[in-house]
C-alpha cells in the first residue's frame, strides 16, 4: 500500500484525501487548524497530525496548503528525499520557484489537473494530427465571481490552469507579449493577455481570466487554419468542431461536430499518474518544476505587462 502524507486539509485537500482513499493509499494528513482536522477526520485519514516532524514516514506528498505557503513546505520536505505532488501554482515567487527547481527538481511535480481533463487531451491529440490544418493559436476564458484564495490575488490561482493547457495542447508555453487588468481597492479583478506575436511562426494564446463575472464561465479555443476545435465548459461530455470551409458565406453558421470526450475527473486522473509513479509502474506525472517554474516566470511577466508588478 502506497502510503502518502498529505499537506493540508481544506477546500479542495479534502477533495484529494477523498481521492487518494479511493485509490487505496495510506494517508496521514498534516492538519493545523481545527476545522481541516475535522475534515481530515471526516474523510477518513489513517493519520492526522498537527506538525510536519510528526507525520510518520511516507512514500511521497501531496502538498496543499494556501499558495502562499508551498515555498516554506517544500523547503521542509525537500531533505526528506521523497517525490512532492505541489498544488498549482509551484509558488507566486519566481525567484522561490527557481530555487527549488534547482534544488529538488527531479523530484517536484505540479498538480496541473487540466492537462489531464479529457477534452484538453482531445484538443491536444486533434493539434497534432493535423486534421483542422496547421495550428493558429489558442483562445482561453476563466470567468467567475470572487477568490475563495485570499492568500494571494486571483491571476495565481486561474492563470496556472490555462498556461498548463497551452503547454499540452501546443507543446510549448509562448513568450508573453502585453498584458492588461482590471483592479479594485481590493487587489486584481482580472487579467487578460497575449502571448507569442513576437514569433509569427509558431501558435499565439490569448487568455482572459477574472474574478468578476457574473457568469461561470471555463472555455478553450483551439483555432487552426482549416477550423477551430472548443470545450465549452468544464464538465462537458465533448468538443465541438467547426470547418472553416464557406464560413464567410451569407449561409450562415457551418455544421457542429460534437466529439466525444473521456469524462474521469482529472484530480482523480492526476492522483493515480503520481501514485503509479511511487509504485514504480510509470514515469512522472505531468508538469515537472521546470514547467512549474515557467509558469510562475510567465505570470511574473504578465504581471509587469500589465503594470501589476512581478
Amino acid at each position: 500500500m502506497v502510503k502518502i502524507g498529505l499537506l493540508g486539509c481544506g477546500r479542495w485537500g479534502r477533495l484529494i484525501l477523498r481521492d487518494l482513499k479511493q485509490l487505496g493509499a495510506h494517508v496521514a494528513v498534516l492538519a493545523v487548524g481545527e476545522a481541516s482536522r475535522a475534515r481530515a477526520l471526516e474523510g477518513k485519514a489513517d493519520a492526522v497530525v498537527s506538525t510536519l516532524d510528526a507525520l510518520p514516514e511516507v512514500d511521497g506528498y501531496v502538498v496543499a496548503v494556501p499558495t502562499a505557503l508551498h515555498a516554506a513546505f517544500l523547503r521542509q520536505l525537500v531533505p526528506m528525499g521523497k517525490p512532492i505532488f505541489c498544488e498549482k501554482p509551484f509558488t507566486s515567487d519566481a525567484s522561490e520557484a527557481r530555487a527549488l527547481a534547482h534544488l529538488a527538481g527531479d523530484r517536484i511535480f505540479i498538480m496541473d489537473k487540466w492537462r489531464y481533463h479529457g477534452g484538453v487531451l482531445a484538443l491536444a491529440a486533434l493539434a497534432r494530427s493535423g486534421e483542422l490544418g496547421p495550428v493558429l493559436g489558442l483562445k482561453t476564458t476563466r470567468l467567475g465571481w470572487g477568490n475563495p484564495h485570499m492568500d494571494v490575488s486571483a491571476d495565481w490561482i486561474l492563470l496556472p490552469h490555462d498556461l498548463s493547457i497551452a503547454i499540452e495542447i501546443l507543446g510549448y508555453l509562448p513568450k508573453p507579449t502585453a498584458a492588461w487588468a482590471e483592479t479594485s481597492e481590493d487587489g486584481l479583478i482580472a487579467l487578460s493577455g497575449i502571448l507569442g506575436l513576437e514569433d509569427r511562426s509558431r501558435p499565439w494564446m490569448q487568455f482572459e481570466i477574472g474574478a468578476r463575472s457574473p457568469v461561470h464561465r471555463r472555455t478553450v479555443e483551439l483555432r487552426c487554419r482549416d477550423g477551430i476545435a472548443s470545450l465549452s465548459d468544464a464538465y462537458d461530455d465533448h468538443i465541438a468542431l467547426q470547418r472553416t470551409v464557406n464560413c464567410l458565406a451569407e449561409a450562415g453558421a457551418s455544421s457542429v461536430e460534437m466529439r466525444p470526450v473521456a469524462t474521469t475527473m482529472p484530480l482523480l486522473l492526476e492522483l493515480t499518474a503520481f501514485l503509479e509513479y511511487l509504485c514504480h509502474r510509470q514515469g512522472p506525472p505531468k508538469s515537472s518544476a521546470a514547467e512549474g517554474l515557467l509558469v510562475v516566470e510567465h505570470i511574473s511577466r504578465l504581471r509587469t505587462l500589465a503594470g501589476l508588478g512581478g
